[in-house]
């Protein structure tokens, strides 16, 4: 049975909310940019199953992203545990993972892989290229900056606000998997400003 919050979430997608882009239920709308507890890892599985059936009847399709890794085992702690994602289809040379109802795939590339160092600066930090993640809500963001906390996991950017008091005022955190591919979560605090053109001075 889909939680209330994925419900809401979906009916609020529902509702036309096509302007927040890559929409997904549950703990988040995704976005591409190129990328606890054992109750916490259950509900983020669930959240992401609920959303992906959800996701069946909607018009809004599902992104597929694919990214190379250099350890298969590796990639599933991280996507898997540390994250919490729902493990898909599988082979000996790759994993299907459900990135809050679309498609993420990790492809075993051999193991002297790791992802590309390149950054740009965006309000005062220095935000490594390419990147993805999902866009949260607020209350989600901060749960999930506490189930990586609980990981151990090492920022790149700690949790912050960004942009404050204008219209693209967000949280956002930065930080790697295993292989070096850059992943970022964020929040905007007014989600429906998530597409909103404006000119960002640096």
């Amino acid at each position: 049975m889909m939680s209330s919050r994925a419900l809401r979430a979906c009916r609020s997608l529902a509702a036309g909310r096509a302007g927040v882009g890559a929409a997904a239920c549950g703990l988040s709308r995704a976005l591409v940019a190129v990328g606890a507890t054992a109750t916490g890892a259950v509900a983020l599985a669930a959240s992401s199953a609920s959303c992906a059936g959800a996701r069946a009847g909607s018009s809004i399709p599902p992104f597929h992203l694919a990214i190379p890794v250099h350890d298969l085992e590796e990639a599933k702690a991280f996507y898997g545990e540390v994250l919490g994602l729902s493990e898909g289809r599988s082979s000996a040379k790759w994993q299907d993972y459900s990135l809050f109802g679309h498609q993420l795939v990790v492809h075993y590339v051999g193991e002297a892989y790791r992802g590309p160092e390149w950054f740009n600066p965006v309000d005062g930090d220095e935000v490594p290229v390419p990147h993805f993640g999902a866009a949260l809500s607020v209350e989600d963001f901060h749960a999930l900056a506490k189930r990586l906390r609980q990981h151990k996991t090492k920022f790149i950017i700690e949790p912050h606000l960004r942009f404050k008091g204008q219209p693209g005022e967000q949280y956002t955190m930065f930080f790697k998997d295993p292989s070096g591919n850059s992943l970022e979560f964020k929040a905007m605090t007014n989600p429906n400003n998530l597409f909103a053109k404006y000119h960002v001075e640096d």
